[in-house]
Parts: C-alpha cells; sequence; structure tokens
C-alpha cells in the first residue's frame, strides 16, 4: 500500500485519517466534515488497510465490533440454555443412572431433546469452548488493531497543529487579544496550576491530563482475556475438577478426578431434629418429618503404595481418617471433597431359602450381594442355584424382557436357574419382590428370607487450579472499568494565528462539562479569545463563554 504524503511534507501510513504531524485530513470524508473523528487521532488501523490475504480477512473478521457482539450474544445464549434443566455435573448419582433416562423421566419430551442436543453437558461441550476461545481471539485482534495506532500517535503527537485541524474540534475559539505573549504565558502558568501536563513549541501551547484513561477498555479487555484463558484451562486434565461420588458404608472405591487416591467409608451419621430437643422445629417436624441436625461421613483416604501397582488393594498407603461434615471437606494434595447428600437403607443383599414346594423342606439358604452378585451359589449335595439375570430397579416387562431403570438396587428382581439332583437340567423362576413367576410349574422355589440394608454417601470431588487466574482477571478487568469510567482524557491546544490573534481547540473522550469549565478557568485568567462548544451550537447556554474582550 502506498503512503499518503501530506501537504506539510509528512508521510502517512496508508489508511490515515488525519496526518500525524499537523493534523490535516487526509480523506475526503474528513475534509467535508465540520467535526473530525478523534477516536484512534485518525491513525491508520490494520483492518481498514490489509484486505487483500486470508489473513487480512480473518484479522478483519475478528476485529469487527459487529462480530465480537454476535459471539457474545451467542455465548449469553447457550449460557442461558444451559440454565434451563440441570447439567450432568448435578444430577443425583450420576455415575449409576442412565442419563437420558433421568431426563426423560423428569423432563419429558423437553429432556430428550436437551439431552440428544448435548445441552446436558453444556460448558464441557466443543463448541461452547470453540465459542469463548473465539470471543477471546475477537477481543485480542480487536484490541491489537485499535491500541497499536492508538499508542503510536498518542506518544509522537505534535504540539502545533494545522488551523484545519483546530477548526474541526468541537471546542474551537478564535480571537483577537491585548497581549498575545502575556496571554500565551498565562495560560501555560493557568494550565499547570490545574495540573495538565504542559508542551510548548514555536509559540504553540499543548496542555494535556489523563492520557491513562485512554487505556482503560484495553486494561478492561486484557483482564477478559485472563478470565477468558482461566475458563479454558478448565477444560485441560488436572485444573479443574467438580465430580460426584456415591460411596456406600464399608466400601472403598477410586476418588474420580484424583488418580492413585482412593476413599473408604467406615460409617454415615445422620442426626435429626427432635421436638422435645428444640421446640423451634416441632412445627416444622409435624409438617415434613424429620429434619436433619448433622449428616457426616466418617472416612479413611488412601494412596497408591510406591512401587505398588495402581489400585492394587493391598498395595495401598495410609493417608488420614477424616469426619466430612456440611461445609467442613476433607483436603489433600489441593483436593476438597465435600458432603452433598445421602441415600438411608439402601439395600446390601438379600438373604433367600431353596425349598421343596410338597414337603416345604429347605435345601439351604444363599446369599447375593445386590453390588457384586455371584454367578453360582452351591448349596451342597449337587445342589446349586445359578444367577442368569439380575434387574437392580425392576421397573416392569416390555416386550416379554424385564427391565431395569437403574443400577442402583431399589427394586431388585433375578432370574434363578434351581438345579437339584431330581432335577439335573434345573427350574427356571422369576423373583422380584412380592412376586414369582414361572414358565411352567415348579417343584422348588426361592423364598425370600431378609434383607440387610446400609446407608450410601454422595460427595462432591473439586479442585479448582484456575481460581486465582479468574481472580486476578476479574481484579484486572475491574481496574479498566475505574480507569475508563472515572478519568477523562482531556487536550487544549492554545497557538498564535495571524497579528494578534489567538486560535483554541479542545478535545476530550467523555465528560465535556469539566473541559468546558477549566478552559473557563484558563480564559478569566489568561484573557484568552471566547470559543465555543460546536457540538451544542444552538444553544445559548453554551454558544460563546469567556468573552473577555
Amino acid at each position: 500500500m502506498s503512503k499518503i504524503t501530506c501537504q506539510c511534507g509528512h508521510e502517512n501510513p496508508f489508511g490515515t485519517v488525519l496526518c500525524e504531524r499537523c493534523g490535516r485530513p487526509q480523506t475526503e470524508e474528513a475534509k467535508e466534515s465540520k467535526l473530525i473523528d478523534m477516536r484512534y487521532e485518525g491513525s491508520a488501523r490494520r483492518s481498514q488497510t490489509y484486505k487483500r490475504s486470508i489473513i487480512d480477512k480473518i484479522w478483519n473478521f475478528f476485529s469487527s465490533v459487529k462480530i465480537g457482539v454476535s459471539i457474545i450474544v451467542a455465548v449469553l445464549a447457550t449460557s442461558a440454555i444451559g440454565t434451563l434443566f440441570p447439567q450432568k455435573l448435578f444430577i443425583p448419582a450420576t455415575r449409576d443412572v442412565d442419563i437420558a433416562a433421568y431426563y426423560e423421566k423428569h423432563y419429558g419430551v423437553a429432556g430428550v431433546l436437551y439431552y440428544k442436543l448435548g445441552f446436558y453437558d453444556m460448558y464441557n461441550s466443543w463448541w461452547f469452548i470453540t465459542l469463548i476461545g473465539m470471543l477471546g481471539i475477537s477481543i485480542i485482534i480487536a484490541s491489537i488493531d485499535r491500541v497499536v495506532p492508538l499508542y503510536k500517535s498518542l506518544k509522537k503527537q505534535r504540539t502545533k497543529r494545522h488551523v484545519s485541524f483546530m477548526r474541526r474540534q468541537r471546542i474551537y475559539g478564535l480571537g483577537t487579544v491585548e497581549d498575545v505573549d502575556s496571554s500565551m504565558a498565562k495560560a501555560e502558568e493557568k494550565l499547570k496550576a490545574l495540573r495538565y501536563n504542559v508542551k510548548t513549541e514555536d509559540g504553540a501551547i499543548l496542555a494535556e491530563k489523563g492520557r491513562f484513561s485512554r487505556w482503560g477498555p484495553y486494561v478492561n479487555h486484557t483482564g477478559l482475556i485472563i478470565f477468558l484463558l482461566g475458563v479454558l484451562l478448565r477444560g485441560l486434565p488436572g485444573f479443574y475438577v467438580d465430580e460426584t461420588l456415591w460411596l456406600r458404608e464399608g466400601e472403598t472405591r477410586a476418588l474420580p478426578g484424583a488418580p492413585g487416591y482412593y476413599l473408604k467409608n467406615n460409617k454415615f451419621i445422620l442426626e435429626t431434629y427432635s421436638k422435645e430437643d428444640d421446640e423451634v422445629f416441632s412445627e416444622a417436624i409435624d409438617r415434613v418429618g424429620a429434619i436433619a441436625k448433622n449428616y457426616q461421613s466418617d472416612v479413611t483416604l488412601y494412596k497408591d503404595a510406591e512401587g505398588g501397582l495402581p489400585g492394587g488393594s493391598n498395595q495401598l498407603e495410609f493417608v488420614k481418617d477424616y469426619s466430612i461434615i456440611v461445609n467442613k471437606p476433607l483436603n489433600f494434595d489441593g483436593f476438597n471433597v465435600f458432603q452433598m447428600d445421602f441415600r438411608l437403607d439402601e439395600l446390601k443383599s438379600m438373604t433367600f431359602q431353596l425349598t421343596e414346594k410338597e414337603s416345604d423342606t429347605s435345601l439351604g439358604e444363599f446369599t447375593i450381594d445386590l453390588i457384586n452378585p455371584e454367578p453360582i451359589y452351591e448349596l451342597g449335595e449337587g445342589v446349586y442355584v445359578e444367577l442368569k439375570d439380575f434387574y437392580p430397579d425392576f421397573d416392569g416387562i416390555e416386550d416379554g424382557e424385564p427391565k431395569s431403570k437403574s443400577p442402583i438396587p431399589n427394586n431388585p428382581a433375578f432370574i434363578f436357574k434351581m438345579v437339584t439332583p431330581s432335577k439335573p437340567d434345573g427350574e427356571m423362576s422369576f423373583v422380584a419382590i412380592r412376586q414369582t413367576l414361572e414358565t411352567e410349574m415348579n417343584d422348588y422355589k426361592a423364598t425370600f428370607i431378609s434383607a440387610e440394608t446400609r446407608d450410601v454417601t454422595g460427595l462432591v470431588i473439586r479442585k479448582d487450579k484456575t481460581l486465582y487466574i479468574l481472580l486476578f482477571g476479574g481484579i484486572i478487568f475491574m481496574i479498566g472499568v475505574a480507569q475508563g469510567s472515572y478519568w477523562n482524557h482531556r487536550r487544549i491546544w492554545i497557538q498564535k494565528s495571524e497579528g494578534d490573534e489567538l486560535v483554541l481547540a479542545g478535545h476530550t473522550n467523555k465528560n465535556w462539562f469539566d473541559l468546558k469549565k477549566d478552559l473557563d478557568k484558563v480564559n478569566d485568567f489568561a484573557n484568552l479569545p471566547p470559543y465555543k462548544d460546536r457540538q451544542d451550537a444552538e444553544s445559548s447556554s453554551d454558544e460563546v463563554k469567556g468573552d473577555n474582550s
């Protein structure tokens, strides 16, 4: 791209609106405009300059404010959709239930559609992460596209400007004064007293104040980029863990998200309020039943022993015993294990007796572990029971086949094959709670004797290495907001014109009222010519101020 040569002889980059040296307008639009656009000091931006290569097109796409706003709207819309129904993370017993069945049961057709479209794990989906990444890229490119030319322009801005630059400012004044040199000296003195940074050059003054506020939006963007980086890091292994674990009494299981660590549930304790203990809760107890006063899990933490095989039950190293109580989590190696939920009296095992129907003679008893059932139960003397199939949460028969709605033993049902010396080929029987079905009349039956229950604790395992990154990004973001909101960049140009004439101009990125107050003080002190606010020239109150002639 060829450079633009100004009348003053300075060569400006292609796309420049105002000459970097004198401030003359360089484009037809700027020349015809009564007021010039000072957002980026009229400097050339890359997105408005290069438009040929594929890199230019990508750069221009992401530098567009419209595209950035569109991405933000898309992120907000998808985030809102993710709140319609609970996310996968918050579904009770996520590791033990069919997630699709959960949504269908609780939310019907809408839940099925929600699941099939992948909204149930919205914030870990590849397309949501892609949207976050695109938003970050848009912020970075848009910021670089604007902040680099802005920095260069402000760093090398000239004190003396061409009259066409002064005439196109919103605050503009031109007039004669009694003593030009005296007025200029007094103006410089007063501007310094008002804490402006003052530069003088060849009969011209540039007074500047609050330039740092111009970087507020870009500090703001930096904080937002750091925040988005923290969000993206949550998708990488080791940075963020938020897992659910249902642990039965007496059970030892690996902690999800914490490789090499294992937790044993020694005992679950539930304490409830009673009317005698606390009269405050008596009415509520009558209305809803028992109210939990405290529930806790007494656990033992283990880890893989050095040199041992991972997960080897005989090679676990004791770490510590702990009682996990609500708001008092188990802490280790950056992880926190919280007490979140519980289930009481879950079936642990069921004991049956094999009986001859005609004589009601018992051939023995067998106990089925409902979590890890055995395939065959030997009763001696050639008698055994084979477990052909097991339905932990029996939910009726569909198309001639029994079905289970979950792997939790809420309503166990079994298909037994009973083998005895008199029936070497065995007899088949379907046994459920209060229900027994036989394909033909059997000589033997499996009779329920007793059941053993145990409590189950619901734990949440969390680890968040991104928390401080998010916090740091948030702090930087708020610094940028304050920097851009509570300060403003003010500039006042005063320079000699012809003879006894002085020309003055002023610009600020916001809060024009304060800039005019400062100009009024300088005018009163230094006898400067009157000025106009050309944005509101028709208003009599703003038309002419500081007329000391």
